[in-house]
């Protein structure tokens, strides 16, 4: 036999501190919109992909 199910990973910490940032990013886009249902939709979309612009940013700023 062989211990192919004892093998965990240990990602656990990685994993809370992206769903913190996360949470943070959506008050944070949800707290600046209207308060519509589209709006609040929208932050939530937001709150997902501003990794994507920060690192876009960083890179243009960079000139790469």
């Amino acid at each position: 036999m062989t211990d192919r199910g004892r093998f965990a990973r240990r990602n656990g910490p990685w994993g809370f501190f992206f769903l913190m940032a996360y949470v943070g990013a959506a008050i944070y886009f949800i707290s600046h919109s209207d308060g519509q249902f589209w709006s609040v939709v929208l932050g939530l979309l937001q709150a997902i992909i501003w990794p994507v612009y920060a690192v876009y940013r960083g890179l243009e700023l960079l000139a790469v």
